[in-house]
This record gives C-alpha cells, sequence and structure tokens, in this order.
C-alpha cells in the first residue's frame, strides 16, 4: 500500500483474468480464446500496415471500421461505437449512463467485471439471484434501478436467454438502461441487434476476441441508438481519442469482411461444444447446456479446486471461480477437436 493512492485504489478489488503460466507448455482451456487462427485476409491486412504508416496515428474515429460494422449489421454508423475490447466498451458505459451514487443491477453468478467496474466509478450495484439450474430469473429484477447489465449467453455458465425474453424485458423496463454483453452470441443465434431501432434504452455489446479470432488485438463494439454512442463517444474522447490502433482496425474490417471463415470457424467449434457435451455427459460429468465456445463442469467425487489441480497436473488448464454456488464447477474452453480429444481421456481417467 502506497501513500500515494487514492481511497479508491485502496478498497477496490481488481479483476484477475485467466493464468498465463511459463513453467510448460499446457493445452490453455482457461480463458476461453479461440483455437484456430484468423483468416489469411487478417493477416494480409496487418501485413498492409507498413512502418511508414506506423508513424501516424490511427483514425481516431475508426469509420472504415464502424463502417463495416454498420453494414453487416445493417445500421447506421452514427449507432455504432468500438473500443479496446469490449471491456474498454463496458467500462465506459458506466461513467457514460450512470452517475455516483446511483444503482444498477446484474445476475449474481455473471461477468465479474460488472462489480469492479461499479466500484471503480462509484455506482451502486445489487445482485439477482441465479435459479437452482443457473438460468437468470428476469422477473426478479426491479424496475427502480438505473441499469441492468445481462451477458447473453451468460459467463461463466454459457445459458443464453430467447431474444423474445429479453424483448419482452427490455419493453417493461423502459425507463432503464439495459446493457447486453453478448461476446460469446455468435456461437448462438440470440443476438438483440435487430432491436436496437424500436428501443432507446437496449444497448448491445460484443466483441471481436472469440468468434472472430482477435483476442490479442483487442477490438469490441457497441451497437444502440446514436444518443447512446454519442454518450460514448464523448466519454472515450475525454479519456482516449485513439484507443484502437491503426492495426487492430485493418485487422477487424478484415475479419468481419471474411464471413466464410468466421462461419467455418465457429460451426467448427460448436460442433466439437457439442460432442464434447455428450461425451462428458457420458462419463457421468454434470455439463450445464451452453451457447458459447465453453462449457460449465462439475462431478459430484470433486470439488471444483481439486478437478482444476488433478487436470492442471495433466497439462490442461481449466478456469475455476471459488465464489458461492459455483466453487465446485469449471468453465472448459472448447479448442480444437485434438485438444478436447486429451481433455477427455483425462476427465475419464479420473472416474473410471
Amino acid at each position: 500500500m502506497s501513500r500515494f493512492w487514492s481511497k479508491v485504489t485502496n478498497s477496490i478489488t481488481p479483476y484477475f483474468p485467466g493464468e498465463h503460466p511459463r513453467d510448460k507448455k499446457y493445452i490453455k482451456l482457461n480463458t476461453n480464446e479461440n483455437p484456430y487462427p484468423p483468416s489469411l485476409k487478417v493477416h494480409d491486412a496487418i501485413n498492409s500496415e507498413n512502418n511508414s504508416n506506423i508513424r501516424l496515428y490511427p483514425d481516431p474515429d475508426a469509420m472504415e471500421l464502424k463502417l463495416a460494422i454498420s453494414n453487416y449489421y445493417k445500421v447506421k454508423k452514427e449507432e455504432v461505437f468500438v473500443g479496446n475490447g469490449s471491456d474498454e466498451v463496458l467500462a465506459f458505459c458506466f461513467p457514460a449512463f450512470f452517475n455516483c451514487g446511483e444503482v444498477i443491477s446484474f445476475p449474481d453468478i455473471t461477468y465479474s467485471f460488472y462489480p469492479i467496474y461499479a466500484d471503480l466509478f462509484g455506482v451502486k450495484y445489487k445482485t439477482v439471484r441465479l435459479n437452482n439450474d443457473f438460468t437468470i430469473p428476469l422477473g426478479a429484477f426491479s424496475k427502480d434501478v438505473k441499469g441492468i447489465f445481462l451477458a447473453n449467453p451468460n459467463a461463466p455458465t454459457g445459458i443464453a436467454l430467447g431474444t423474445s425474453e429479453i424483448e419482452a424485458f427490455v419493453k417493461s423496463f423502459s425507463n432503464t438502461l439495459v446493457i447486453v454483453d453478448e461476446a460469446y452470441v455468435d456461437f448462438s443465434d440470440q443476438s438483440m441487434v435487430q432491436f436496437i431501432n424500436k428501443y432507446d434504452n437496449l444497448l448491445v455489446v460484443q466483441t471481436f476476441s472469440k468468434s472472430r479470432q482477435l483476442a490479442g488485438l483487442r477490438v469490441g463494439f457497441a451497437i444502440g441508438n446514436a444518443e447512446l454512442i454519442e454518450g460514448l463517444e464523448k466519454i472515450k474522447n475525454s479519456f482516449n481519442s485513439y484507443p484502437l490502433d491503426r492495426i487492430a482496425q485493418k485487422a477487424a474490417v478484415a475479419a468481419i469482411e471474411d464471413e466464410q471463415h468466421f462461419k467455418e470457424t465457429c460451426a467448427k467449434i460448436i460442433k466439437t461444444r457439442d460432442y464434447t457435451f455428450d461425451k462428458l455427459v457420458e462419463l457421468g460429468y454434470k455439463v450445464l447446456s451452453s451457447k458459447t465456445n465453453f462449457l460449465f463442469v462439475s462431478h459430484e467425487r470433486f470439488s471444483g479446486r481439486e478437478l482444476f489441480l488433478r487436470l492442471r497436473q495433466e497439462g490442461i488448464l481449466a478456469r475455476h471461480f471459488p465464489k458461492p454456488n459455483i466453487e465446485n464447477w469449471l468453465r472448459i474452453t472448447i479448442g480444437t477437436d485434438e485438444e478436447m480429444g486429451i481433455l477427455i481421456e483425462k476427465l475419464k481417467g479420473l472416474v473410471v
């Protein structure tokens, strides 16, 4: 603790990402990265940025990328905001839409950055307890909050709500901003982007990290009505006018334009996910139905911590959350068929 730290620095508990060990080579199934490389078009786009260009600042508005996103999702460019990963976009939502001391809400088991951002920006929050089957009880949310964050599909459970359910929810909460975090939506078919012109209280946040294989370049975006986007732009331009570098912008445009590669790799991950689900259930593991690129797994004979350590000893990294109600579960990223075959054999060896 430094005598120069602020009260916020002294009090806040930061987010801890999945481990990146260097002691040996692991099958890395703990951070929900895509197991397949980006398309060759992304590779070519990155190489097109030569040394002469790198000395220049990037386009602060990332207009080429905004146009690519708006064309793909059939929205106006004024309805698109881009940021340095969806984490930054989500962070900007707090000062853009919520005042210090106002109250927001989100499920008690969801993306763990939400409470951290709330604490960082002085926003109060109350959580809604998930049902026993880990589904989100939309009817339990209170209408006296300023905003609601819904990760859909939810993390770390992988369970998705239907668009009709969320639309009814957004409609009934007309005085509350509903931010739908769709980091994993491309592994399902439940996007709310189609409703952004119908509801001015809906903001949809997505990322290029999962389905478009650009986790290392940090590209995220939000789609909503122009007034919401303007609010995010004001915060961005008061914090960092150049959040996306030249290479990230070029690569993201190429990634969104190569739809064939996007669809093929998503389909491969979904197929592998469903196969792995079936095999683990056959072995006696409890696995939640997933619409993401990961599975949430437990076994009655092992604590989550023990299962995590057993796999780590076998050279496989998974994600364990030592939190109430999910401490006996592991989140396991879907890797290649070969990697998941090894995982299945290791998990089989623990129970037979």
